[in-house]
């Protein structure tokens, strides 16, 4: 039974199709069904069936956290577990990640989940994390988005901090908007109140030779030239292990690549 305080599965669904901005009539005939019954199933006059949401949510590219909820607004009991990353179920999940983690070395690469908590790292992203951030901001859950963009985290240190605010922030905005999670836009609210000296573009542009948002980080009296790629679990039927992210970061220029091999396997 759903609680009195999360609305209809109809317009649950109905929030969905238009954060993709998809028509009714085109869902429907994504989904084979009919565009009159699914106006009956948005506005309430029909009860849809659990085989229906799930086909919906499917088509809609909603997350599997999500789908429980649409579930459970439905009547239905959810159809994805969410176990602990810690479970035996999970183990794994747990070694394939920390083999990706390791064989990154010596390029930093972390964990994430879907609010940008760290859950694991490799031994170099430890080192960059532990040098000229304050402890206070690494008291676990530890925020890869906060620590990056806070006063007393990273931001006095990345040389081009307007740049790669805007687009940190930008990606954040484009997941606000296609889920429409209440946390991940809180999220997003504090960190677009944190403070930035340099400007920030309002689209990102390449420059020329631009290919990648570079994350231009000042250690050690140089300058470090990052880009980063997201991964994620490809084959994913549990809540926890679809929310995981991979961020690897890879240096952007031949001296990064040279300073990092120099002092492999950390930046000691």
């Amino acid at each position: 039974m759903r609680s009195l305080n999360t609305p209809p599965v109809g317009e649950l669904l109905r929030d969905h199709r238009r954060r993709v901005r998809l028509s009714q009539l085109g869902l429907a005939l994504e989904a084979g069904v009919s565009s009159r019954h699914l106006s009956f199933v948005e506005t309430g006059r029909t009860r849809p069936s659990r085989e229906m949401i799930l086909k919906l949510a499917d088509h809609l590219d909603v997350p599997l956290r999500e789908r429980n909820h649409l579930l459970l607004a439905g009547g239905y009991a959810p159809a994805y577990p969410e176990y602990s990353l810690r479970s035996p179920e999970m183990s794994p999940v747990r070694k394939a990640l920390r083999q990706i983690l390791t064989g990154h070395e010596p390029y930093p690469a972390l964990t994430v989940d879907r609010l940008y908590t760290i859950i694991d790292h490799n031994d170099t992203a430890q080192t960059l994390l532990a040098s000229g951030v304050s402890p206070r901001l690494l008291e676990p859950p530890v925020n890869t988005l906060r620590v990056s963009l806070h006063p007393d985290g990273f931001a006095p240190r990345i040389a081009n901090l307007g740049e790669w605010r805007a687009h940190l922030l930008g990606r954040l905005r484009r997941q606000v908007k296609l889920t429409g999670a209440p946390d991940l836009a809180e999220l997003y609210a504090e960190l677009c109140a944190l403070p930035c000296d340099q400007e920030e573009p309002e689209v990102e542009l390449p420059g020329p030779g631009d290919v990648v948002v570079p994350l231009r980080l000042r250690h050690e009296g140089r300058e470090l030239a990052f880009f980063s790629t997201l991964a994620v679990i490809g084959t994913p039927l549990d809540v926890t292990a679809a929310e995981i992210l991979v961020e690897s970061f890879f240096p952007a220029d031949r001296d990064t690549a040279a300073f990092l091999q120099r002092h492999s396997p950390t930046l000691r």
